[in-house]
């Protein structure tokens, strides 16, 4: 079977944008036709000044939202990051065979090392080589897809460009991975910005509606969205890009086309108030199953002890045939 792998990052809670764009489509496809592991990557958290409680909250928030969100434990496999020890072994062996020059070239690095400047903070080097234990991650399984928003498909092409280096110096070891992205909805954008994705770090809550926000504080943040000059609904990313984002949002939650959908309204008030409805109902069941599991911790704690041991079990020979390419001595109570 194709193998895939995603992670998401305890950094935030979860958005419409992570579940429309990523989670719904591991639920519904990816789970089913696939070899899936999908990861809390709680130690790239770690790259910023970060408030370690919150990380521990949000590492299990996570992990329980992508439960409630219907990924079985007995179709794919839920762990957490630090859990294996094979992620952070992997990292430094990939980190000799990365280059300086490409971490430096990472977009995501230089925004956010950008801002930490401009707040007077110093940057981390985890935040320089994280990319590195980005591929870590997914060759450690011989990942074949990732599946992935527009913004992270640089760090892919960078675990591909690895792979391939490092199997043309040591030998054949890991498989090549290729990203994968979704249709419509694959980017929800903030309903105060639509020029920015709604993600999850943003501390901007008007503009972003949560996983776990109540019904009518989704309502709220719908109708107050921003939108275009102009009276006619249609659907133009370009010259209205806040119509378009409402549209993309109503299409994704109701299986429709933004532009046949357009063609049914002719106010904003009217579109916004179909939105918010549409998204009140796709959060429901994920809300109600998320209260379930808060009730019930044991049993997303044995999900992840559970889904620890069968990654560890996967990613071990990869990383231990990484080990003996590059040079490395095998333990010694391994030696034959």
């Amino acid at each position: 079977m194709t193998r895939v792998f995603s992670g998401v990052k305890p950094t935030g809670h979860l958005t419409l944008g992570n579940y429309l764009g990523a989670m719904r489509r591991w639920v519904a496809v990816d789970q089913h036709r696939s070899d899936a592991l999908f990861c809390v990557v709680d130690l790239h958290a770690l790259t910023v000044d970060h408030d370690p409680a919150r990380v521990r909250r949000l590492s299990r928030q996570v992990a329980s939202l992508l439960l409630a969100a219907g990924l079985d434990p007995e179709l794919c496999t839920v762990f957490v990051q630090s859990h294996v020890d094979e992620h952070t072994r992997l990292s430094y062996v990939l980190e000799c065979v990365a280059t300086d020059g490409e971490m430096r070239r990472m977009i995501q690095y230089r925004e956010k090392a950008s801002r930490e400047r401009e707040r007077g903070g110093s940057v981390r080097l985890s935040l320089l080589t994280y990319p590195v234990l980005m591929a870590a991650d997914i060759l450690a399984y011989g990942t074949d897809e990732v599946p992935v928003g527009d913004d992270q498909t640089q760090h892919v092409e960078l675990a591909r460009d690895v792979a391939v280096r490092f199997n043309q110096r040591y030998g054949h070891t890991f498989v090549v991975p290729r990203a994968t992205s979704p249709g419509v909805a694959a980017r929800v954008m903030n309903l105060q910005d639509p020029a920015s994705k709604m993600g999850k770090s943003d501390d901007v809550g008007p503009g972003v509606v949560y996983l776990l926000d109540e019904p009518d504080v989704v309502r709220k943040k719908v109708m107050r969205a921003v939108t275009d000059s102009g009276r006619d609904v249609v659907h133009d990313r370009e010259e209205r890009p806040g119509l378009a984002n409402l549209l993309e949002i109503l299409a994704a939650c109701t299986g429709g086309d933004p532009a046949e959908l357009a063609a049914g309204y002719d106010s904003y008030g009217a579109l916004k108030k179909d939105t918010a409805e549409a998204v009140v109902e796709v959060l429901r069941p994920v809300q109600e199953r998320h209260k379930e599991l808060c009730a019930d911790p044991g049993y997303v704690e044995g999900v992840l002890r559970k889904g620890a041991e069968k990654a560890r079990a996967v990613a071990r020979p990869t990383v231990d045939a990484a080990y003996r390419a590059i040079g490395l001595l095998p333990p010694v109570n391994a030696v034959r």
